[in-house]
């Protein structure tokens, strides 16, 4: 049942609730060790009749495909998993017919004559074909008719993907889940992915008419290049030359770009460390260094690969090369390492450096990559500098990506234009010849980048921080007027002597109508705005995690899609228990409560009534309320919150005790919330370098 929920892409919850409410859920097949078992097609079907669970019907496809795949773990190991499916999808492909014309789908599983029949006719096909073991002849005569199954299976991928490009992709993408860690281990985010892309700029050079050469000489599993591949159709346009020291990924990545459409005539993948450069000169070299651990990686080791990527340059031709960042960007100790970065620097080929966040590379969270763009013979424009960029504290959102591809796009064609130029977001443009008497410095931006320095919420500044003094002198004159005219803070607090007042309890006040409790609403997030006409209350306001009014609703919304929902009154008192008890008196009203925050109403015309501050105020101090760290629910419910049964003349002064303080607590916060703006903003302003301080001025008042 827990793979049914991965499956459906559900809680595990989720999978009983369905048991216990469709009678057509399907039935368990057999036990395995009192777990109930359940055939993968049937629940593939009734999922996709019924409509349920969050996967579309072509992942529920994909994904049975892979738990049958799963499954044969126990008679093949990882490599041999997807070295055999990867091989049969490829002699698919080059066959031109499914593998079910050799029998695949069409004999019974388990059937021994007929697996012995199928892999030979298959092993014939690919002897026919593949005559120089290029792709998928080796993989096939290393195993037997056992692996016939895989067959069948390699069909149900190519049915769920539509080709035999999505099934083999689908297939890598799946690798850590089939065990083959090892195989995985040096992808990047697909965010990552999407900036090399971008800063590539395939598609549009492609557009243009050109006819580009893709190469990697650190090729792994092919995972950059066939991210470049995914970004345009015109792949009839596109060579591609790649080379690995591994012979078993270099057959990976051979039948990958087969599979992705690159023509044979057009495709090189070689074992070693070089490229078959009399194939085809690249236009575009985009490679990562190979990943050495901490311990035993030598800088000087990771900046001779990078000289060799710059060797492969010819004028026009852009390479990038994602590398450690000590390498790469940090200050450098070693005389030879610096003088080897320096002279890189000085060859007018380094267009960009660029440090990147950690976690890019999912299996290696504590690697801090670098990246670095190089061009053979850049405009004019852009002789003897270098943009440098940082964006290792931002994430590799939509916008970041978009905004230092601009950035390094607008570098590459029209270099350094002075004031009518582009500033870059993420950057400073830096002459070498700094960097070089900076010798084995640091290639970090030497100051935050103009963009920032120059943008109006820095030149307006210093507005501003007066603005913000301005505000605290009056809230500062308004505590004073209102200290003045009703006097120091005295709370006429007092030891109570006899007896202690009666206990009751929430759901008493509730039992005998003192109190009203009323349910919350269950709001689609999406329907959620910061410019609505109601306020929206849910756990995250009423615990202090989010500001009250930061979520707002439509109210011609709020009339349509939730007919049902009330707003509050004024003097409502919100409360949660998720993830904490947090009560919140609503005193304007006309709030939407959000599930799971619920009301509570109080009756004024009660015989012994209470006030909604003194009701939350009880709540709040109510003992036992708080919830242990490993508990799925509260210690108890809130109907059996103890409170004191305070008389009515204790509640009118604990109400005008608790209106006292809150105002005041609202004149010191005025001044706190000023003071602390204007503080935040001289210290932007100093840290960057846009501000300074002249002498400062007191004010003595009498």
């Amino acid at each position: 049942m827990s793979d049914i929920a991965t499956f459906a892409q559900v809680k595990r919850p989720v999978v009983s609730t369905w048991r216990r409410r469709h009678p057509d859920f399907p039935a368990a097949v057999s036990e395995n060790s009192g777990r109930p078992l359940f055939d993968g097609a049937q629940v593939t079907d009734w999922l996709i009749a019924s409509g349920l669970g969050n996967a579309a019907p072509q992942e529920l496809q994909s994904e049975l495909a892979l738990f049958g795949i799963i499954a044969l773990r126990d008679r093949f190991t990882p490599w041999q998993l997807v070295e055999t499916l990867g091989s049969l999808l490829c002699l698919r492909r080059l066959g031109g017919r499914p593998l079910a014309d050799d029998g695949a789908n069409a004999c019974p599983p388990d059937d021994a004559e007929a697996d012995e029949a199928l892999w030979s006719t298959l092993l014939h096909r690919a002897e026919r074909i593949d005559a120089e073991d290029d792709f998928v002849l080796r993989e096939l005569r290393s195993i037997d008719a056992t692996a016939a199954p895989l067959a069948r299976l390699a069909e149900d991928l190519v049915e769920s993907a539509y080709d035999e490009r999505g099934a083999y992709e689908w297939l890598l993408a799946a690798r850590s889940r089939l065990g083959l860690d090892s195989l995985a281990a040096d992808a990047v985010t697909p965010e990552l992915r999407s900036l090399l892309t971008q800063l590539t700029d395939l598609r549009v050079r492609l557009e243009r008419g050109e006819s580009l050469t893709l190469a990697d000489p650190h090729a792994r599993a092919g995972d950059l290049l066939a991210a470049l591949l995914d970004d345009t159709e015109d792949r009839d346009r596109v060579t591609v030359l790649a080379a690995d020291l591994d012979d078993r990924l270099t057959r990976i990545t051979r039948r990958r770009f087969l599979l992705a459409g690159v023509s044979e005539l057009d495709l090189d993948v070689q074992t070693g460390s070089d490229l078959e450069e009399r194939f085809a000169d690249p236009d575009i070299v985009v490679t990562q260094l190979p990943y050495r651990p901490g311990e035993d990686r030598s800088v000087l080791a990771a900046l001779t690969e990078l000289e060799r990527v710059a060797y492969l340059l010819r004028p026009g031709c852009t390479a990038l090369v994602l590398g450690p960042a000590d390498a790469l960007v940090d200050e450098l100790k070693s005389t030879e390492a610096a003088q080897l970065r320096s002279a890189l620097l000085r060859e007018n080929i380094v267009e960009s450096v660029i440090a990147l966040p950690g976690g890019v590379l999912p299996f290696r969270p504590g690697y801090r990559p670098a990246l670095w763009t190089l061009t053979r013979g850049p405009v004019r424009e852009a002789e003897g500098l270098v943009l440098l960029a940082d964006i290792s504290s931002e994430q590799l959102t939509p916008g970041v990506r978009m905004r230092l591809a601009e950035d390094v796009l607008l570098w590459r064609a029209e270099g350094f234009r002075g004031l009518d130029g582009h500033d870059p977001r993420y950057g400073r443009v830096v002459p070498v010849a700094d960097l070089d008497r900076a010798f084995g410095g640091p290639l970090t931006p030497p100051a935050p980048p103009a963009s920032a320095i120059w943008s109006d919420k820095v030149t307006e500044r210093p507005a501003l921080i007066a603005e913000a003094e301005a505000r605290l002198e009056r809230a500062t004159a308004d505590t004073r007027a209102y200290e003045d005219e009703r006097g120091a803070y005295r709370g006429a607090v007092m030891r109570r002597v006899g007896l202690l007042p009666k206990r009751t309890t929430l759901g008493k006040l509730i039992t005998a109508r003192r109190v009203t409790r009323l349910p919350g609403h269950r709001i689609d997030g999406k329907h959620l705005t910061r410019d609505g006409h109601h306020t929206v209350l849910g756990p995250e306001e009423i615990t202090g995690e989010r500001t009250v009014g930061d979520r707002r609703i439509d109210r011609l919304l709020l009339a349509t899609a939730y007919e049902r929902a009330a707003l509050t009154e004024p003097g409502d008192v919100v409360y949660t228990l998720a993830p904490r008890l947090g009560v919140y008196v609503d005193h304007d009203g006309f709030s939407v409560v959000a599930f799971p925050a619920r009301v509570l109403r109080v009756n004024a015309d009660s015989t012994r009534p209470l006030t909604p501050r003194v009701l939350a105020a009880l709540l709040g101090a109510a003992r036992g309320t708080a919830r242990s760290p490993s508990a799925v629910r509260p210690a108890r419910r809130i109907e059996d919150y103890q409170l004191p049964d305070l008389d009515p003349d204790e509640v009118l002064r604990f109400e005008a005790l608790l209106a006292e303080t809150e105002r005041r607590e609202r004149l010191l916060r005025a001044q706190s919330d000023t003071l602390a703006e204007a503080r935040h903003l001289t210290i932007a302003g100093l840290a960057d370098g846009t501000l300074t301080l002249g002498e400062a001025r007191t004010i003595n008042r009498t």
